[in-house]
């Protein structure tokens, strides 16, 4: 594959990730993929995943599931630090090319989350938190309050509370990588 090719790719997979928190405009919705077709993708990535995880060294299970949805992979084990990374940036890195992979053997974007060592399941239950905090706030003073540059996935996780909260919103600002949400009174 060119260098190209994979940049093509990779924009592709890229757009659809940015896009994740916000419907597109022009752009009608894609045909829902059947739990089966989801499936075949989560295994499609986890046996990419599995194949990092022999040239690494690195001993891990894999676990493929749909939920919500969305095709997932997990990995589930010990010292897995290194494929989260600070922040979560080597997780989101290997989702995209967990997602490249998918794309390179169906010919369609995918919306896999890869998860590694539940770090999105904790990282998720912080955006609750910070997400009602900021909720607190607004309603407290009034005032717009920003928050600090996030993943699309995290983006989604504190629009939701948002969203479901009463005289509060959201809205996403800026561009990749310092995209952030501002939470203000409705």
């Amino acid at each position: 594959m060119s260098v190209t090719e994979i940049e093509t790719e990779a924009s592709i997979t890229e757009t659809d990730e940015v896009q994740a928190d916000e419907p597109a405009e022009d752009t009608p919705a894609p045909a829902a993929a059947s739990d089966e077709e989801l499936f075949h993708q989560s295994e499609i990535a986890a046996d990419y995943v599995e194949g990092l995880l022999d040239i690494l060294d690195i001993d891990g299970d894999i676990d493929e599931l749909v939920s919500g949805g969305r095709p997932m992979v997990e990995v589930v084990g010990k010292s897995l630090g290194a494929l989260v990374g600070p922040r979560g940036a080597t997780l989101e890195a290997l989702q995209e090319l967990a997602r490249l992979a998918v794309y390179r053997e169906t010919g369609s974007p995918s919306r896999l989350l890869l998860d590694v060592g539940g770090y999105r399941a904790n990282r998720k239950k912080e955006l609750v938190a910070l997400a009602k905090n900021a909720i607190e706030k607004v309603r407290e003073h009034g005032e717009a309050v920003r928050l600090d540059p996030m993943s699309a996935f995290e983006r989604k996780c504190v629009h939701d509370v948002v969203n479901a909260a009463e005289g509060v919103e959201s809205e996403s600002e800026g561009v990749e990588p310092n995209r952030r949400i501002v939470v203000h009174p409705a």
